[in-house]
């Protein structure tokens, strides 16, 4: 059997990446499993524990740290965030396509580590930083503080797709997950 494509989808925070994830998680043809990161930070409205993200302490997080169980992971605003390696590994070898949507600086460490055909990168941009400041504010989740934190980061990562295969700039939904089947479609047919 052949190995699943590792497939990161990055950009920016607000920049709508859990959107365009659920998008095209519903698309069959592309043999997509998510894979679920772990966080130390607060549940959202709507979100669950285990299908979003698996929501830990502190205490956990830096215990699977230190017990090198993550493919990357990365601290933002006061938060930790990381991909379990041992589920991915299983999953690519059963010949599921994994999708990770994760930050950059997560991506970073991926991307450092995993190379070869079965790498898929894809930078999701979005159409303005206006527009994502305005996607960011609507959220109402996060004071004013995090919030410029936020479109401070955002700011800088924004000039960091070059270190990505796929740019994709996020200003029509459907358009954007119809570009980024395409793309992953193309990548499957390449793996053949």
């Amino acid at each position: 059997m052949k190995q699943g494509l590792l497939i990161i989808l990055s950009g920016p925070s607000g920049v709508g990446k859990g959107t365009i994830r659920k998008r095209i998680m519903l698309d069959p043809s592309l043999n997509l499993i998510y894979s679920v990161s772990m966080t130390t930070r607060k549940i959202r409205p709507g979100e669950e524990d285990g299908k979003d993200y698996f929501f830990v302490s502190q205490e956990t997080f830096q215990k699977n740290i230190n017990d090198n169980q993550f493919l990357e992971w990365a601290e933002f605003v006061g938060n930790r965030y990381g991909t379990p390696k041992a589920e991915i590994q299983k999953l690519r070898q059963a010949g599921k396509n994994v999708l990770l949507e994760i930050e950059i600086n997560g991506a970073k460490q991926v991307i450092s580590k995993a190379t070869g055909p079965g790498l898929v990168t894809i930078f999701l941009m979005p159409p303005s930083f206006e527009a994502l400041e305005t996607r960011i504010r609507k959220r109402k989740t996060e004071s004013e503080a995090i919030i410029q934190e936020r479109l401070a980061k955002a700011r800088r990562e924004m000039n960091l797709h070059h270190d990505y295969q796929y740019l994709v700039v996020n200003d029509d939904v459907e358009k954007t997950s119809q570009q980024i089947i395409d793309i992953i479609k193309e990548r499957m047919s390449s793996m053949q």
